[in-house]
C-alpha cells in the first residue's frame, strides 16, 4: 500500500504492513532485533495470522495481540480483508487455531477475531496513548516478513501524536483515511501490521499498522512508521464486544455481492466490474465483466471504496436493489439477495 498525509502535512510515501503473495513466496527480510526480557514475556501474547484470499490463489501474513485467555485477538482489518479462511499459531503455546471474525472497522483499520477452541493463553496489557510523550523510546514487535515463528522487535522513537493519513492499496486500488496515529522513527516491516507498539512497561500503547515505504518494491521501510493509537483501538474493541454496530462498524459475517472490482477510477463513476463469481447474486443478476455498479439501495456507487462501505451496513441474506451500467452504458437494476462474503 502507498500512503500519503492528509491536509497539509508533507507527503510521504508509506506501506502497509502486511505480507502478500499470489502464487509466490516473499523472501525473508532483514531486521534489527531488540531482546530483552521484557519483550519476550510480550511476544508470547501475540499471534501469527495466516490467511487465505480469493479461495486460495493467494495468501496474507500479518500479527495479532490476545485480548483474553479465551482467545479474543486483535488485529488491523487490512490483515484478516478478503481473507476466505484465517489461521493464527498462539506464540506462546506454539498452537494453530481457525479464527472468524467478531467484528470490523474498515475505516479505521481495526478488527476484532475469535481463535475458536482456545484458552488459557497468555494476553497482552493494554496502556494509555494519551501519555506517550514524543520523544519517548517505544519498542514495535511482530511477525516481520510474515515467516513466523519468534516475533522480531525493533526500537523506535515518537515522532509525533494524532497524525493522519490517507493509504492507498496497489492490490485492489481502495483507499482509506486514519487518523489518530502515532509517527515514529523506527524500523516496521511487512507482517509487522496488527502487531504491538509497547513502552518502557511492556503496555501497549498502540498497533503497528504503516510505514514509510513501498515495501513491494523496496523491501524494508527506511525509517518511519505508523500506529494506531491504542486508545482509539479500544473503544472500536469494546464496541465490537458489546454487540453494537453502526455505520462504520461491522459484526460478523460481510454480505457479499460476489464481484471482482477492478482497480482505479474510470468512467462513468462506479465500481467497475472485473467479473461475477458463479451461482452469486451477482451472478444470478446478470452482471459480467465491464459492467459499473452504480447503486446499491438508497446509496449512489462512486467507487470501489464507496461500495466496500456501503456493504458494511448489510447482514448476508438481506434483499437489496443494485444498480448497474452494462458496456454501452444502459441501465438495469436488480433485487438481490446478499451472499456471505470474506472481511471488507
Amino acid at each position: 500500500m502507498a500512503t500519503t498525509f492528509a491536509a497539509a502535512v508533507s507527503v510521504v510515501i508509506v506501506a502497509v504492513l502486511i505480507s502478500r503473495t499470489y502464487g509466490r513466496s516473499a523472501p525473508p527480510l532483514p531486521v534489527t532485533v531488540v531482546s530483552d526480557p521484557l519483550v519476550a514475556r510480550v511476544d508470547t501474547e501475540l499471534v501469527d495470522i495466516n490467511t487465505s484470499i480469493d479461495g486460495g490463489s493467494g495468501e496474507a501474513a500479518g500479527t495479532g495481540m490476545v485480548l483474553t485467555p479465551s482467545g479474543l485477538v486483535l488485529t488491523n482489518n487490512h490483515v484478516i480483508a478478503q481473507a476466505t479462511s484465517i489461521e493464527a499459531v498462539d506464540v506462546g503455546d506454539g498452537q494453530t487455531y481457525t479464527a472468524r471474525v467478531l467484528g470490523y472497522d474498515e475505516r479505521r483499520d481495526v478488527a476484532l477475531i475469535q481463535l475458536e477452541g482456545a484458552s488459557g493463553l497468555a494476553a497482552v496489557t493494554l496502556g494509555d496513548s494519551a501519555r506517550v510523550p514524543v520523544g519517548g523510546r517505544v519498542v514495535t514487535i511482530g511477525n516481520a516478513g510474515g515467516i513466523g515463528g519468534t516475533p522480531a522487535a525493533r526500537s523506535g522513537t515518537v515522532l509525533a501524536l494524532n497524525r493522519a493519513i490517507v493509504v492507498s492499496d496497489e492490490f485492489d486500488g481502495s483507499s482509506e483515511h486514519l487518523t489518530q496515529l502515532i509517527q515514529i522513527h523506527g524500523d516496521l516491516q511487512p507482517g509487522d501490521s496488527g502487531g504491538p507498539m509497547i513502552n518502557g512497561a511492556g503496555a501497549v500503547i498502540g498497533m503497528d499498522t504503516a510505514a514509510s515505504t513501498d515495501f513491494a518494491l523496496s523491501g524494508p521501510t527506511t525509517g518511519q512508521g505508523f500506529a494506531i493509537e491504542i486508545d482509539a483501538v479500544k473503544r472500536i474493541a469494546a464496541q465490537i464486544r458489546a454487540g453494537e454496530a453502526s455505520s462504520a462498524v461491522h459484526l460478523g459475517p460481510t454480505a457479499f455481492i460476489g464481484v471482482g472490482i477492478e482497480s482505479g477510477s474510470g468512467s462513468p463513476a462506479g465500481a467497475a466490474v472485473s467479473g461475477a463469481l458463479p451461482r452469486t447474486a451477482a451472478a444470478n443478476a446478470g452482471l459480467s465483466a465491464g459492467d459499473v455498479i452504480t447503486g446499491l439501495g438508497a446509496r449512489r456507487i462512486t467507487s470501489a471504496n464507496a461500495l466496500t462501505e456501503a456493504l458494511v451496513g448489510y447482514r448476508p441474506g438481506q434483499r437489496v436493489t443494485l444498480t448497474w451500467l452494462d458496456s454501452a452504458g444502459v441501465s438495469h437494476s436488480a433485487l438481490i439477495t446478499l451472499g456471505t462474503g470474506p472481511a471488507a
